[in-house]
This record gives structure tokens, C-alpha cells and sequence, in this order.
């Protein structure tokens, strides 16, 4: 019986079976716990279900836990292969039957393994936390700093107290980012610092969202960024290569890096020099230059040994 599994905030709606009941329950832990008493007693090969914001998180969790293997996929991809297979319309049940479909098409494809959600690691997760936390503290901070520049003085006060506020925020959350570093993740972190242009928040956001990093392949950790040029080709046809999608928060913490690397890392900076020279423009030559830093890291990690110059030259 293959599932899918359409993730609300409050709900979520399973359909039990390619074409068979579709049944919802509450997203909490009653619900998990209804669910895991319906499949109780049948061959569920896989469960796919959205990436839905994290309400499906503590659900894809639950099934991991009752021994269930579990696929979380991007919702356009979900939604392209609903079309494909003819659901033009759209609704939480219509969706969750798709999915079931989409189980049953994953669970017989040859790479159906890089679809599987991992167990979770819960120090990874809770590093993962603490790094979209002070993301958000540093955009409401930078936002607080842009509206203080324009503001009129008599709401420049309140603007400055809140200012105060974020950072005090932000420097505790740091503090407790670097200890729990230190504390589950210490030899990692000096491993992918040891890569000039890679500073503490950039390690803690590779270790935290990138947590294939090291168990892939070049390529492939390449295109799970989205750094990897990819082909736009139609019969004789030959489009422009291009980047897109990809972990987005990824490639942000990557980019000062690469370029603070451009400047100062001698493999990074002969590697962007040389394109330039061919007449590579300077923005493709910069991304080049983050998929080279970030295949070098995957594999510094893969074999555990720190950066060394004299493998790149």
C-alpha cells in the first residue's frame, strides 16, 4: 500500500493506497498516532509526502519512528507530476491521492534511495534552528536599520530600542550557536574553516543545512545547491546553460565567502582568473568559483582530511 500524505497546519489528508480511501487526521500527536493504527498490518513499501514549511516535519518523524520509510519531495515537483498524470484541479485530497501515485512511481526507480528522508540527527536539527533563527534576526535587524535611516525623530527612539533588543538577541543566539558547535560538532567545523574564506556562520550553515555534505558526489551536492549549470537542449537546439533551484539559504552563505576566497584563497583566485581570461563574465565566473569551493569541501569532509593547497595546483 503505497501513501501519500498532504500536510496542513492543523491537518493533514492520507490517502491509503493508489486509488484507495482518503482519510484526514489532526496534525498532532493523536493524529500520528491514528495513522500508524490504520496502516498497522500492511506492506507500505514508501510514504511521500510534501515539503509543506516544517508542518510536515514531527509527522515524516512519527512514520520514521513506526519503521516506515518516508519521502519528502518539493511541492512543484509533487504538483508537475499531478498534472502529468492528469489532476488539473487541485485540493488537500485530490493532492494526497497524486502522492500515493507519486509513492508508487518513486519506490520503482532506480535512484529511489536519494529520495528517502534520513533519519533525523537531533543535534543537527538543532543546529539547523539556530541558524534559520539568526537568519531571521539578521533580516528584521537589517530591516529595523533601513527604517531608522529614513525615519522622523519621534519614532526614532522605539526604532533604536528594538535595534538594541535584535542584537542583543543576535549575539546570544551566536554564543549559543558556537557552543553547540563546539560541543557536537567541533572537529567538522575546524575541518571546513581550515578552507580560506569560511568563517564560523558559514561552517554552521553548511553543518546545519547541508547535512549530505561529504555523502555525495560532486555532482550531485553541486545540483542540491543549485550551483550546477544545467542544460537547456531540444534536438539540434542548444539553449543556454543556467543555474536555478537548489537550497537558496545555501548558496546565500556561500556567496561572501566565495568572494572573500576570490580574493584570497590562491586556488579559488587562480581558478576565477582563468576564467576571466577566457571572457567569462564575472557573475558566471563567481558561481563557478562557489561550485569549485563547495565540491572541494564535500570532499574534504568525504575524506576527512583539511584544505591543501597542493591538491589544487
Amino acid at each position: 500500500m503505497f501513501v501519500g500524505i498532504d500536510v496542513a497546519k492543523d491537518t493533514f489528508d492520507a490517502a491509503l493506497g493508489v486509488g484507495g480511501e482518503v482519510v484526514q487526521f489532526s496534525n498532532d500527536n493523536a493524529g500520528f498516532e491514528a495513522l500508524l493504527a490504520r496502516l498497522r498490518g500492511f506492506d507500505v513499501p514508501l510514504v511521500v509526502m510534501e515539503a509543506t514549511g516544517g508542518y510536515q516535519a514531527a509527522l515524516a518523524c512519527a512514520l520514521q519512528a513506526g519503521g516506515y520509510t518516508v519521502a519528502v519531495v518539493n511541492p512543484r515537483q509533487a504538483r508537475d507530476f499531478a498534472k502529468a498524470m492528469g489532476y488539473l484541479a487541485k485540493s488537500d485530497r485530490i493532492d494526497a491521492g497524486a502522492l500515493s501515485q507519486f509513492a508508487q512511481t518513486l519506490n520503482g526507480h532506480p535512484k529511489r534511495d536519494s529520495f528517502i528522508k534520513a533519519l533525523p540527527d537531533p543535534e543537527r536539527e538543532q543546529l539547523a534552528a539556530l541558524v534559520t533563527r539568526r537568519r531571521q534576526l539578521v533580516e528584521m535587524l537589517t530591516a529595523e536599520r533601513n527604517r531608522l535611516a529614513m525615519s522622523h525623530r519621534a519614532a526614532r527612539k522605539s526604532i533604536e530600542a528594538i535595534i538594541k533588543a535584535l542584537q542583543r538577541q543576535l549575539d546570544d543566539l551566536e554564543g549559543s550557536m558556537a557552543n553547540h558547535i563546539a560541543k557536537h560538532h567541533a572537529d567538522l567545523a575546524a575541518l571546513i574553516s581550515s578552507a580560506k574564506g569560511i568563517g564560523p556562520t558559514t561552517a554552521a550553515t553548511l553543518l546545519g543545512e547541508l547535512p549530505e555534505l561529504g555523502h555525495l558526489s560532486n555532482r550531485r551536492i553541486a545540483k542540491l545547491v543549485g550551483v550546477a549549470p544545467l542544460n537547456r537542449d531540444s534536438g539540434p537546439q542548444r539553449g543556454k546553460r543556467s543555474v536555478h533551484g537548489g537550497r537558496a539559504n545555501v548558496r546565500a552563505a556561500l556567496y561572501l565567502p566565495t568572494w572573500v576566497a576570490v580574493q584570497h584563497n590562491p586556488v579559488i583566485r587562480k581558478f576565477y582568473s582563468r576564467l576571466i581570461a577566457a571572457g567569462k563574465p564575472k557573475k558566471v565566473a563567481l558561481i563557478a568559483c562557489m561550485r569549485k569551493l563547495l565540491t572541494i569541501l564535500n570532499a574534504m569532509v568525504r575524506s576527512g582530511q583539511a584544505w591543501n593547497d597542493a591538491l589544487h595546483t
